[in-house]
């Protein structure tokens, strides 16, 4: 049986953007909270490095400014990166508010006492400014931020809730252009539910899964970027997809990420024979931003023919390597690996999508109470490369932002009417499940080899006619059979790998994570790559390349 749900708030996606959102709005609104799995399968449990901020007394505003701008590859949108670094300070004395174990350290001096906040350095960073715990920062503030939402009666923790898609005015045949809701498949019960909502906020993380290798959790199929495309929303730069370059490199080992932090702590980067290369592509070396480095190491195994590269940190002692990297010393030991002994063997894996829905400052999209946080959204703070351990700072900022500007809009709106049950009847159960599992995989293969870390014109050709393919083969599908997860996640994941290339086409130059042997140079002004829905061709400041 179906049921409806009414809430002034409707949150999908329940990692960092999603529950700071929750948390910081008025206690006495109604909020969902939905999670298609269990509540910590998102990406923001797993992630391990800290969260960039400006709080030493040596770094400025203007520094976390300029590498940001620099790691973007000219193509961050300065108004963004200002807002968001402006905001740094604040957004970390709210997780300390909230309880957040941040890593502490005596203070330097003597004289002054007591303690302080460690920070370490990342890649393209000019500063210590990472604030951590441990490393594992991500489930430390995952499971401190959902303890204070446990305690919140307003707030409702919904897991194995799956969006199908949003439900908009127009889909409805009414007049305007507003979000109502969503319809969401409940796992337990194996039918989709309505949900109404006065405002709506995709949440939902990035779209790393479209690749094969990749270090996020499964649940990284682009939900929140589909859905709102569906829904008339503009995307953004989804040609780049930052590579991470140092993921463990193990049969056994699925996604394992190995933190950069450890690059910011001495870690050299070697050829199988012991020889470092990264000074050979940039001054900075092991320093260099992600998308340098994942390149290099690209290069490396290329020229080489080897499977993988090694990250060593065993010259420094290894009471520091255990204290500063609990996580990843008892990981790697639990495959055999001592990295107090030995070097950690590491590929580069599909790791952030900087591209996104097309937000504003507040994070409202171009559909009227439809919002978009966290790594679903396109801000401009990235450009054409994250910098290290600006995501979850973003996540904060916007996601408190956000619930601000809910906050403003509540007077004037009020719940929509009774919304129409899902209508399943002209659908029958599926027999044919292979199709699923056949066309993931084969999407999934063809954009790590068409449309991963270097790129052609003749790559990106072939991916886009795969993909045309496989986006008519799933609607037909999804026309006739009930759905279930994996249905929803491939068509997801389908039509943002579609978006993605026509991304890629239209960039005719060679910039950030966005590498084509075609176009090699940079061009002198960087220009977004937006794509709209409304219109019959995707929108953008670049001239049309012959494949669109």
């Amino acid at each position: 049986m179906n049921q409806h749900y009414q809430h002034d708030v409707l949150v999908i996606g329940s990692g960092a953007a999603g529950l700071t959102l929750a948390l910081t709005l008025p206690t006495h609104l109604r909020i969902a909270v939905l999670s298609k799995g269990d509540l910590a399968n998102g990406s923001t449990y797993w992630a391990q490095g800290g969260v960039a901020a400006v709080l030493d007394d040596t770094d400025t505003v203007e520094s976390h400014v300029a590498d940001t701008l620099d790691a973007g590859a000219g193509l961050c949108r300065e108004d963004a990166v200002r807002f968001t670094v402006e905001h740094s300070r604040e957004a970390i004395q709210w997780l300390i508010d909230q309880g957040v174990p941040f890593t502490r350290e005596e203070k330097t001096s003597p004289e002054d006492g007591g303690f302080e906040y460690h920070l370490t350095r990342e890649g393209g960073h000019s500063h210590r400014r990472i604030i951590h715990a441990a490393d594992a920062t991500g489930a430390a503030i995952f499971n401190t931020l959902l303890e204070q939402a446990k305690q919140r009666p307003n707030i409702e923790l919904l897991e194995q809730r799956v969006a199908v898609d949003l439900i908009t005015e127009p889909k409805l045949g009414l007049p305007g252009q507003r979000c109502l809701g969503a319809y969401v498949l409940n796992r337990a019960t194996d039918e989709v539910d309505t949900f109404s909502a006065r405002f709506t906020v995709l949440a939902c993380g990035g779209a790393a899964k479209v690749y094969l290798y990749t270090s996020n959790p499964d649940g990284a199929c682009g939900d929140g970027i589909a859905m709102a495309w569906r829904a008339g929303c503009r995307v953004g730069n989804l040609e780049f997809n930052q590579f991470h370059p140092t993921c463990l490199y193990h049969p056994q080992a699925k996604s394992f990420l190995i933190t950069e932090a450890l690059r910011g702590e001495g870690a050299l980067l070697k050829l199988p024979n012991g020889e470092r290369f990264m000074p050979r592509f940039d001054p900075r070396a092991e320093l260099a931003p992600r998308d340098i480095v994942a390149r290099a190491i690209d290069h490396e195994m290329k020229r080489l023919g080897v499977d993988c590269v090694y990250l060593d940190i065993s010259h420094k002692p290894a009471e520091f390597v255990k204290a500063h990297f609990p996580t990843v010393y008892e990981r790697c030991l639990s495959f055999g690996i001592d990295i107090t002994r030995e070097p950690i063997p590491v590929v580069p894996a599909a790791h952030y999508t900087c591209g996104g829905v097309v937000v504003d400052q507040h994070g409202r999209t171009d559909v009227p109470g439809l919002y978009a946080i966290g790594e679903t959204s396109f801000t401009g703070l990235h450009g054409a490369n994250r910098m290290a351990s600006n995501s979850l700072l973003e996540c904060f900022v916007y996601g408190r932002s956000a619930a601000a500007d809910i906050i403003e809009q509540l007077p004037t709106v009020t719940l929509p009417g009774p919304l129409p049950s899902w209508d399943a009847s002209q659908v029958t159960d599926s027999d044919e499940d292979v199709i699923i599992a056949h066309n993931w995989d084969e999407l999934r293969r063809f954009m790590w080899d068409y449309v991963g870390i270097v790129r052609t014109n003749k790559r990106l050709l072939r991916a886009r006619h795969r993909a045309r393919l496989l986006l008519h083969e799933i609607d037909e599908f999804y026309s006739n059979y009930k759905v279930s997860r994996d249905l929803i996640e491939l068509r997801n994941l389908a039509q943002v790998a579609y978006l993605m290339i026509r991304c890629a086409q239209r960039r005719q130059e060679s910039r950030g994570l966005h590498y084509s042997l075609d176009y090699p140079e940079q061009l002198p002004e960087a220009h977004d790559t937006i794509l709209d829905p409304r219109g019959s061709t995707p929108v953008t400041t670049e001239q049309p390349s012959a494949a669109d």
